[in-house]
């Protein structure tokens, strides 16, 4: 008897989590989704032509900056490489995170992705260490030996494989508590 009631109990209390989640959920807009509707705004202002004038006039002053002798400086050339790293990473990560929270909730599809994102770190940045950059060597890095070349990489794999592991363990404990 008493075990019943408790079986009971425990369904009445996961209803009742259920039930706060979805009004939760709508009570307001989430971050995802305001990031959306910015994204929305930018693409519809993008059309207008004298909009789009000024997003490539601010792209020329920021990334086309030249110095005295007509080369491109070093800050827009790092701007550039910020660019393009933030770009890729929202358009990787994001996307497959985008895609997974529209299907398994907002949480797992956390989980999901950083235990997928951190793997594929693992995995890359262990084949730069296994095989680096060989052959002749160019003048700029002078005095770099076969194991100071790997040092970055083998810093990333070591940290990419920590966070690989707490992911996976994050997600053994959300499969516990959801049975």
């Amino acid at each position: 008897m008493s075990g019943s009631r408790y079986s009971v109990r425990r369904v009445v209390d996961q209803m009742a989590g259920l039930a706060r989640r979805v009004r939760d959920d709508e009570t307001g807009l989430s971050t995802l989704e305001k990031i959306g509707i910015a994204g929305v705004i930018v693409t519809v202002i993008s059309f207008i032509p004298p909009a789009r004038g000024l997003l490539g006039d601010a792209y020329d002053a920021v990334f086309k900056q030249r110095d005295d002798a007509g080369e491109i400086t070093a800050f827009s050339v790092a701007a550039r490489g910020i660019l393009i790293s933030v770009t890729s990473l929202v358009a990787f990560v994001g996307t497959g995170f985008l895609l997974l929270y529209t299907n398994v909730g907002r949480r797992l599809a956390f989980l999901i992705t950083g235990t997928a994102t951190f793997g594929w770190l693992v995995i890359g940045s262990l084949l730069f260490v296994v095989y680096a950059p060989r052959g002749i060597r160019p003048a700029s890095i002078e005095g770099l030996n076969a194991f100071q070349i790997r040092v970055p990489a083998i810093a990333l794999t070591v940290g990419s494989a920590i966070l690989f592991v707490m992911f996976v363990l994050a997600l053994d404990r959300y499969e516990r508590e959801t049975e």
